[in-house]
């Protein structure tokens, strides 16, 4: 071999070994993932019939949905029915990774099926996660994480630019984020784009496989008006909750994130909806309360949305992190990302096929417990 030759062969190892390094720099960067935001709280009140926001308590603060992520499961769902792509009647072939998914769940078993129907008031009633995955893998080609894809894309058309989705169900991952306007949003598309099919979410309970199954969406069952829609909880969100009510035909939508306990969260939401039908405002310690954290000082100056917070002067429409929180930044990076990585999986459509009969439900769902999965996520009850 020449000079000319050993020089050349000397260039092609050393553009080979850049090439190993620069994989190898990617792979270590992607595996260095920020501290996932714990549960901070959050609150608003958005008339359906204006769009107005009528109260605001962090409204742009990342927090995780829980089971609320159940609601862009269920908007793909619908539009894929009136789309065509998948039938009320349609049986869905349940996967290992839909089975094993952890409580609340119907007790699908691998290679059963179940009805796309009874995968909706799954969802609804219960908040049945592998129900929810069964859906989500039909309509993505068998993945689940193209079907988070999917779910983020549409998010972003949506106009909820705050949202990266991770999963169809909600169970505990660290870079699964939203905010409360973000699910006023989702919440507002799903009465608007499917008026036919908005009264599941009113359901309280169904039977299934010779099981009568009843749902805890308590605040719904006794709220004068309130006919939907969906409630979530983990240790790393708190207890989490979207409704809708109307009253005298003026129809309000209402979220709260991060409650300390189902009681207090159904609290917080019945003054907040009960203060904007009757136009009055809702003092934003009361969220602060509702979450377990009494501030030193909270005020509100009319007509800004400022709030006043330990000392700190805060907006509510603007992406400020609660004193309590923490990796307010590395939630907003992943945002960021999923903007960036918007296109990246190609979305792929399946309809289910018949495989036989559905699986049987395990043990009492509506209590049942979620084992999370994640360093940052031990045990938590599912909503």
């Amino acid at each position: 071999m020449g000079f000319e030759g050993a020089i050349g062969a000397a260039r092609r190892v050393l553009g080979r070994l850049g090439a190993v390094i620069a994989t190898i720099g990617a792979v270590v960067a992607g595996l260095a993932v920020p501290h996932p935001a714990q549960a901070g709280y959050a609150s608003l009140v958005v008339d359906g019939g204006t769009g107005a926001v009528l109260n605001a308590v962090n409204p742009d603060e990342p927090n995780h949905p829980a089971s609320l992520t159940k609601m862009m499961t269920l908007y793909l769902t619908f539009e894929a029915i009136h789309q065509g792509r998948l039938h009320w009647e349609d049986e869905l072939p349940v996967s290992r990774n839909a089975a094993n998914k952890e409580p609340t769940k119907l007790g699908l078993e691998v290679g059963q099926t179940i009805s796309v129907k009874d995968c909706v008031l799954g969802m609804i009633v219960i908040s049945a996660n592998d129900g929810a995955t069964v859906v989500g893998e039909a309509l993505a080609g068998g993945s689940e994480s193209v079907f988070a894809r999917m779910m983020t894309d549409k998010a972003r058309q949506l106009g909820m630019t705050n949202t990266v989705f991770r999963n169809a169900s909600g169970l505990p991952d660290r870079e699964q984020v939203t905010t409360a306007r973000d699910m006023s949003r989702l919440a507002m598309a799903l009465h608007h784009d499917f008026p036919q099919d908005y009264h599941y979410f009113a359901t309280r309970e169904f039977d299934f496989e010779g099981r009568h199954l009843t749902g805890h969406n308590r605040l719904m069952y006794r709220y004068p008006g309130m006919d939907g829609m969906k409630t979530g909880f983990t240790n790393a969100s708190g207890s989490n909750l979207v409704s809708s009510a109307v009253h005298d035909g003026r129809r309000l939508f209402g979220v709260v994130f991060g409650g300390s306990s189902a009681k207090a969260r159904d609290k917080l939401m019945e003054t907040l909806l009960d203060n904007a039908f009757a136009n009055r405002d809702t003092d934003p310690k009361l969220v602060a309360l509702a979450a377990g954290r009494p501030l030193a000082r909270v005020a509100r100056a009319r007509g800004t949305g400022r709030v006043a917070h330990a000392g700190r002067a805060r907006v509510a429409h603007a992406s400020v992190a609660p004193v309590q929180r923490r990796g307010h930044a590395a939630a907003h990076r992943r945002v960021a990302s999923a903007h960036a990585g918007k296109h990246a999986g190609k979305h792929v459509a399946a309809k289910g096929h018949t495989h036989g009969k559905a699986a049987k439900v395990a043990g009492h769902a509506g209590k049942a417990k979620v084992a999370a999965k994640g360093h940052h996520h031990r045990k938590v009850a599912a909503d």
